[in-house]
């Protein structure tokens, strides 16, 4: 009987070790984002047995503030620095840095059937416009090209994330939206892009950084750095360089 309960005991002792042996990190990153971060997190749980990637998508805006309420999060890719500067503001980033750019384009039904050439054409009477909400990057970027140009939009639509945005031209239910140029790509042709005059002000530049405090700082750590090794898969997606 006491070789059963030493065998039964080292059996329980050799799953808790196995269980430690799993580590599982929550990275928050920009919607603009998945296509990628989903195949870097899938690399990264290859390269690194034992360890889980949960990914989590969004507005960067509303990341940033679940992140400041207490969300469990141990990794944060913001498409803004803006953003990224509120949390590191609360200190709540662990020395982010800039891994990636992204510019808006136009995105239209395929074929373009509102003849839409210009940003001036999305100001057109009767041309529904899907934008992001002002608080989000996309949003600001779009707000930002629109006063260089000296332009008033008139969105039928504020979405809260740039999916959301890309999503309605999609089904059809607005005439064109202001997406990434990541975005359109990702469509793998559901939209076409166009790209327009002054786009390159529209630049956001994509940082990342490790939440604090954080239980597993050394392995989100190493996953910011894989990210940062293999910016190959970002130039894939269609992010420039920073």
């Amino acid at each position: 009987m006491l070789v059963v309960a030493l065998l039964v005991g080292s059996v329980g002792c050799g799953s808790s070790r196995a269980a430690s042996d799993h580590t599982r990190i929550v990275v928050f990153a920009a919607a603009s984002l998945q296509k990628a971060f989903t195949i870097l997190g899938q690399e990264f749980e290859r390269t690194h047995p034992g360890t889980e990637v949960v990914t989590s998508f969004g507005g960067s805006d509303s990341l940033a503030t679940q992140i400041l309420q207490g969300a469990p999060a141990d990794v944060f890719a913001s498409a803004d620095e803006a953003v990224m500067d509120r949390v590191a503001g609360a200190h709540r980033v662990d020395h982010p840095v800039v891994f990636a750019a992204n510019q808006l384009e136009i995105a239209v039904s395929p074929g373009n059937p509102k003849h839409i050439a210009t940003l001036g054409d999305l100001t057109r009477a009767g041309i529904r416009l899907a934008l992001c909400a002002p608080t989000v990057p996309c949003g600001a970027a779009a707000k930002k090209v629109f006063t260089a140009a000296g332009l008033q939009p008139h969105p039928v639509t504020l979405e809260s994330n740039v999916t959301a945005v890309l999503t309605k031209v999609e089904l059809g239910e607005v005439d064109a939206g202001l997406v990434y140029h990541t975005d359109v790509l990702a469509a793998a042709g559901k939209v076409q892009g166009i790209p327009f005059a002054g786009s390159a002000a529209t630049t956001n530049r994509y940082e990342i950084g490790a939440i604090v405090p954080n239980d597993h700082l050394d392995v989100a750590r190493e996953f910011i750095e894989f990210v940062l090794d293999h910016r190959k898969v970002l130039v894939d997606a269609g992010f420039q360089e920073p």
